[in-house]
Formats: C-alpha cells, structure tokens, sequence
C-alpha cells in the first residue's frame, strides 16, 4: 500500500504571529509566505481578515502573490468576519475559508450562552456562507479536545454535509494526552457517516507539552492534515512545531506517511522566521535548537566521534543545520579534546593527550566551554614544556 500524503497547514502567519511582540507588517508577511510556499507548505493561513485593515491588506496580497500553496483566511462563524474573508481571498489561486465555533459545553455556555443545538445550527450556516464564496471550506470546532465525542459526531457529519472540505479537531486549550486525541480522531472515523466526504485535520497546543504528540496520534487515528507553525509559535505554550512533525514522519516510516516539505529547508526557515519574528529559537529546540546537534557529555562525544549514529538519529545536512558540535566542557572525555585539538591543527599521541587532559580539567572546572582560543594556549603550554625538559 502507497505511503499516505500528510497535508500540511502552516499558520505562523496567523496563530503564530498572536505571539506578544511578534506583530508583523505586510512586506515581512508576504517574504514569510513566499519562503513557506518555497518550503513545500501546502496551505498558508496568511492571517484574519476581519480583525483589521492592515491583515486584510495582508491576506489579500499574499494571495495575489502565492502561486502553488492554497492560502486561507481565518473567520468566525460571522457573517461579515466570512464575507470579508472572501474578499481578501477573491485574487487566490486556492483560496479557502476558515470558520468555525466553540464547541465544547464551556464555550457554549461561557462563551456563547447557547444551547448546543443553536451552536449546531450556527456552525451549518457558517459553512453555507462561506460556500458561497470559496469551494474549499475549513470548518474548526474550537476546544474540540473537551468536547463531548458523541456531539462533536453531530457536528463535524453536520458541517460536512454543508459543504466542508476540511474538519479540524483543534486541542484548544493542549488539554488531551495523546491517546485521549488520538481515540477522538478514531470515534470520527467510526461514527460520522460521510467522514470520506473531507478531510480531519490536527490543531494542537503545547500547554502540557503534547503538541506534536497529540498531533502524531492524530494522524495515526485518521486525520491527514497537520496544522503547525515554524518553531512551534503561537498562543501561549505554542502550537505543534512544523519541524518536528514533519521529522517524526520520515523517521517513522513504518508509520506510512510523507509530507511534501523540503526537510534540507528547515533550519533556514527557522532562522528566517526567528529573525523577522524577533523570538528566539531556544538552544534546546528539537531539530533548529543551536544544541540539537551539539555533545558535551564525554560518553556521548566518544560514541558519536565512533560512529555518528550512536548519538544522532537525523543528519545536520538532512534538516539543514550547521553541523555537529563537539563542546568542550567539564564532562567531556579524551577523545572529544584530542578531536577538538586535532581540527585547528595539532596531532598529539595518547601519552600527550593523557598529560594536557590534566591541565584542561582544570580549566573546564572554572568555565562553561572551553574555546578554542583555551586549545592553543594548552598546546603551545604543553609544547613549550616538553621541548624545556
């Protein structure tokens, strides 16, 4: 059986840019688009129209200049938020409309202070306006992740039925661990009629952590779209981070799916994206983190100076990064100084590293790294002391 295609929605543009402090312009949205599309995106949520006249000024460019990726626009289940969507779209290649409510009992009551059957009949008419407009339609149930399964069913057969392309179960709040959201992406699958009729779809938040987990167990259990941002930015905690999932999936093949993203591209994005952005990447970010690929725990250097494997399941190249990085530090062992000693140029025997081991201890114990500029004071120590005796 052919590997299964994963969709992937990227909404750093949108979810992403809700970041305090991330707030971008329409010239740094259009280049992010343009760099998305480059990455083998298939579909750019550019922003929400309706909010102001500089996102719709936004949308509406990004859609006149993307040419391969489907761009969408966020709304709610808003007439006029949905009609203003439409407009920004109208120059889109692949436009698609985003809509939706709160379906969980705490949005319907806190939010709304409706019924469940009033939201139901608010979600169908939101996705006949907005087929009105556009053929592919999104529709989210929001706080789907606490919401009853046997309601969210009626839901997603009802919007489905009214001319939904696409469902997306979004775990809101980052509530579900990843057996909870992989067992409701199942219960769709089994208990919604016209299921084959669209397209689930994984929108998951990282407040405990569960993100790419949550979004992991999804497609295993059905969905096949994954909504996610670079460096995994967005509300709060962040949503599901596009490098990751995507790098799970081509580990993982024996899980049967591709996605048709540019893995080599992933850490320029990020980069890019870090930049425009003014958010930092943290070190310890899996796969762009400036230490994803770094060693400074001496039986880990030993085992990946042997073989690369030992300690690396993903090549730099692979992802686009820099390379690896053997750190000197306190913890790190023989083997890693005398490589670290032999890049910048020295070739010293197992008797003269054992002696300059010694004195680098020392030093390792006041610093955090050790440098390079350290290496060539040691050598040139050590030299000089050998060629005294």
């Amino acid at each position: 059986m052919a590997d299964q295609k994963i969709f992937i929605f990227d909404t750093t543009l949108r979810d992403g840019e809700q970041v305090p402090g991330c707030k971008l312009n329409t010239a740094e949205k259009i280049d992010l688009a343009l760099q998305l599309e480059a990455l083998g995106v298939d579909i750019i949520e550019a922003g929400f129209p309706v909010s102001s006249p500089g996102d719709f000024h936004s949308v509406e460019e990004i859609a006149r200049i993307i040419k391969d990726s489907t761009v969408c626009g966020l709304s709610r289940a808003v007439q006029k938020d949905i009609e203003v969507a439409g407009a920004a779209l109208r120059h889109a290649r692949r436009p698609r409309i985003h809509t939706g409510i709160g379906t969980s009992d705490s949005h319907i009551k806190a939010k709304f202070n409706a019924t469940r059957e009033e939201i139901l009949g608010r979600a169908i008419q939101a996705v006949k306006w907005a087929r009105n407009l556009v053929d592919d339609v999104e529709f989210y149930a929001e706080d789907a992740g606490r919401t009853d399964n046997e309601y969210l069913a009626r839901v997603v057969e009802a919007v489905i039925a009214a001319g939904a392309t696409v469902v997306n179960i979004p775990d809101t709040t980052g509530y579900c661990l990843p057996d909870q959201y992989g067992e409701k992406m199942a219960y769709l699958i089994n208990h919604v009629p016209n299921i084959d009729k669209a397209i689930l779809s994984c929108h998951c938040h990282n407040d405990l952590g569960l993100a790419t987990a949550n979004s992991i167990a999804g497609i295993r259990h059905g969905a096949r779209q994954i909504e996610c941002t670079i460096n995994g930015l967005g509300e709060r905690a962040g949503n599901t981070s596009l490098e990751e999932v995507v790098m799970v999936i081509r580990q993982h093949k024996h899980l049967g799916f591709y996605t048709d993203i540019k893995a080599s591209e992933l850490n320029p994005i990020s980069r890019i994206v870090s930049d425009t952005m003014r958010m930092p990447v943290q070190p310890n970010k899996a796969i762009v983190g400036a230490n994803a690929f770094s060693h400074s725990s001496g039986i880990h250097q030993d085992g990946f100076l042997k073989d690369a494997g030992t300690y690396e399941i993903i090549s730099p190249d692979e992802v686009g990064a820099d390379g690896s990085r053997i750190v000197l530090t306190a913890r790190s062992g023989r083997s890693a100084l005398a490589f670290r000693l032999q890049k910048i140029g020295y070739s010293f025997n197992r008797n003269d590293i054992d002696t300059i081991y010694e004195r680098f201890l020392q030093i390792a114990d006041t610093k955090k790294e050790v440098i390079e500029e350290d290496l060539h004071r040691l050598a040139h120590a050590y030299t000089g002391s050998v060629l005294s005796s």
